[in-house]
Order: structure tokens, then sequence, then C-alpha cells
């Protein structure tokens, strides 16, 4: 019956592109925004309780889990960039259920020994970004499908936080148990979306004279790729690292950052904070897919994301002279955040390897940005706990929007060059050897 209806939607699939495009953005949208279901409950809850080696007990638990988060993305650059297309099914599942089994033992195991099963819940789950991303990379529509998945990490973080506060505060689930309670909820859901997302085709051969065809990666082909583009890619991720700092720590600490202005206590708040910054960020995305030639889109996905550093920048000095309230600072600190972050995860790189037409894949070198972006953070988290016992999470993330501001912007700009500057110089060889 499931085979007979596979097929049946696969032939759908391939015979209407605007079904393709719908049916995708569903399929991969959901998947990856219930698996924040089993990731992001745990930012809910305030874990004040007691602390352990000058850490409380809530930077204890979040450091656990994005450090096994990091590890997963170093992991990841290896097993993503070689990823076969069959089993990406199970494999999904059985990340995600390995993770919801670490939430279990986080409840069931006393403070503070549990860290230890926050470590295990993200290990596996810093693996379903590339696996998702790959049923829509080298396709004529990948920047539409993305934008559609990139809502999925904008808007998934804030419903997953509302259903984690209302089991909180109108179901007195215990903090201890709120996470397990909270991914058990997504789960369902969760196997459905996985079956959805792996009726995809793959492209076709307009898809492949477009973007070029994207293969697995041996150790060979990644040092090469590292050798053409190595400086680049290597400023460009220094920037990804600042904006995967402010972003996870924006994302795990919103409750704290909201507590701090006097704004808590609305879970609502979670969602509708997020809500105008995903229907921006989705449309400007989009918008990409309109631009068929490679180079430009290069160009433009590194002005876009040079446009998201200024944008972090100069909200935040608004706020901080009482230009704008809270919530507008949130809204559009995190315009800017995703407008910057999200061209990483979907369109830059997409764009970079088809500009350079390598033999290539986007989940190599986005687990290679990913792996260093979370290890900073982890590195800030244990920082700030160590050297502050009490952190104003509302002036640390103000800050560190001014810095990541005014050094990712600079970066951004010296990575473009270096890439058209390379690009020129293929040109020449080119033209060397027809000559």
């Amino acid at each position: 019956m499931y085979y007979k209806l596979g097929k049946q939607i696969q032939n759908q699939l391939n015979a209407n592109t605007f079904f393709f495009c719908l049916y995708a953005i569903v399929a991969a949208c959901s998947t990856y925004a219930f698996m924040y279901g089993f990731r992001k409950p745990i930012a809910v809850g305030l874990y004040q309780d007691t602390a352990w080696l000058g850490l409380s007990l809530k930077t204890l638990y979040l450091t656990a889990q994005i450090l096994g988060y990091a590890l997963s993305k170093f992991i990841g650059i290896k097993v993503i960039s070689e990823l076969q297309s069959h089993g990406r099914a199970k494999a999904t599942l059985a990340l995600v259920l390995f993770a919801w089994f670490a939430l279990f033992g986080f409840a069931v195991c006393p403070a503070p020994w549990s860290a230890a099963f926050m470590l295990f819940n993200g290990l596996p789950l810093g693996m379903v970004w590339g696996i998702v991303f790959s049923y829509l990379e080298g396709r004529r529509v990948t920047e539409i499908l993305a934008a559609g998945l990139c809502t999925s990490f904008i808007l998934a973080s804030g419903i997953v936080k509302t259903v984690a506060s209302i089991l909180l505060i109108d179901y007195h689930v215990s903090e201890i148990w709120m996470p397990f309670v909270t991914a058990s909820l997504f789960l369902p859901f969760l196997c459905v979306s996985v079956w959805m997302l792996d009726q995809l085709p793959p492209p076709n051969q307009d898809d492949i004279d477009q973007r070029c065809k994207r293969v697995p990666m041996n150790k060979t082909s990644r040092k090469e790729l590292l050798k053409l583009l190595g400086l680049g890619i290597t400023m460009l991720i220094f920037g990804y690292i600042l904006l995967t700092i402010l972003r996870d720590l924006r994302d795990s600490f919103a409750a704290d950052v909201w507590q701090a202005t006097g704004l808590s206590g609305a879970p609502a708040l979670f969602t509708l904070t997020e809500l105008p910054i995903a229907l921006v960020v989705l449309v400007i995305i989009a918008l990409l897919k309109l631009v068929k030639n490679n180079h430009t889109a290069m160009i433009i996905n590194h002005i876009l994301i040079c446009l998201g550093f200024v944008i972090t920048l100069i909200s935040s000095l608004a706020y901080e002279h009482n230009k704008i309230d809270p919530i507008i600072w949130m809204i559009f600190n995190g315009i800017g955040l995703y407008l910057a972050y999200v061209p990483f995860t979907t369109s830059l790189f997409e764009r970079l390897i088809a500009t350079f037409n390598r033999p290539a894949n986007v989940g190599f070198l986005t687990y290679l940005a990913d792996s260093f972006g979370y290890l900073g953070t982890v590195g800030v988290m244990v920082y700030q706990s160590v050297n502050h016992h009490t952190i104003d999470w509302n002036i640390f993330l103000r800050e560190l929007s001014y810095f990541t501001g005014i050094v990712g912007s600079i970066l951004t700009l010296l990575s473009l060059s270096f890439f058209l500057y390379k690009e020129q110089q293929s040109d020449n060889n080119q033209d060397k050897a027809i000559a």
C-alpha cells in the first residue's frame, strides 16, 4: 500500500513543478521542524535551583547538548559529504529515536549527571540537517525549497518553546520531564514527514545542467576543493562562527532575555517574534530563484549576508539608545541574524559550487562551517558562566551583536573579493588553454 502510494506521489512530483515545490517544502520543513521538538525544549526551562562547578544547571545542560551537536557536525564533515541516497529515511529516524531515548535518560537521571544525556541528545541531531538538505540541493528550484526549509529553523524553535511553555505553565509538567514529553508529542508527526521526504525523486537532467551534478565526496575531492577555495571559505567560516554563537545564545536563552526585559510569562511571545523574521527571510531567499546566473547569485548572497550583519548591528545600537522597544529589537535583530545566517545553510554554498563547477556537495561545506560554529558557542557559554556567575542576557546579547555585526561584515566583503579573484584567475587559465 505505502509502496503504491509512494509511486503515485513520485509520478505527480515529476509531472508538476509547482506541486513538487509545495510537497518538498512541506516535507523538508516539517521534518526539520519536528526534529526541533527533540532539541529545543530544554531551552524553556530555567533550572535555577542549583549549580555545579560554577555553572548554572541550565548552562551545564545546554553546553552538554551543544557540545554533542558540535561533535555531530565534525563527524558530519565526512559522513554527510559521503552520504549516499539510499537509506536516508531510516538513518534520520534512527538518529531522532536515539535523541528521544536520551531525553528519557535525562528525566530519570539525577542532576548534575543528567547532563551526560543532553550530550547524547545533541550527538545524533546534528546530522539531520545534512540528510534533509541532501534531498533538496542541486535543483533549479533549490532556493525556493531552501527558503521554505529555512522557515523551519526560524519558526520551529519558537513553536517548540511555545508548546514546552504550555506544558510547564498550563499542564504543570516538571522541568525535568518536559523535554521528553514535548518530544513525544512531535514523534508521530516526524515519522510521517520523513516518509514524505523520502518520496522525492532525484534531480533530473535539467537540474544537473543548471547546477552541476552533486556527488558524494571522498578525501581527495574534499582536499582539492579546499585547496582551490580554502582562504575564502575560511573567512566565511569565521563570520559563520559569530553568527552561530549569536543565533544559538539568542535562541537558547530567549526565556532569560524576556525575563530580563520584564516580558516573561507569555508563551506566545516565542512564536510571535519569530513569525515576521521567517516571512521576511523566506521571501528574500526565495527570490534568488529568479537569478539564473550562478556568478551573480554568489555575489548577491554575499551582499545579503553583509546586509544581515549590518542590520544586527544597527538594531542593537537603536535598542541601547531607547529608539526601539525590546520586542522590535528582537524582531530586527533576528531579521539581520537570519538574513546573514540562512544563506550559509541554503543558497550560498549551493551557488558557490555551481559557479566553480567542482565535484562537491553542500553538505561538506555546511558541516565544515557548522562544526566550528557550534564549537564556538560551547566556548562562549563556558567562558561566560565561569567568569560571570550572574549574566544579564539582555546586555550580553546586545554586545555580542555589536561585535558580530562589525567583524562579520568585514569578513564577508573580504571573502567575496577572494572568490571574484579566483573566478577571474580560473577564466584566465581557461583562455590560455584555449589559445
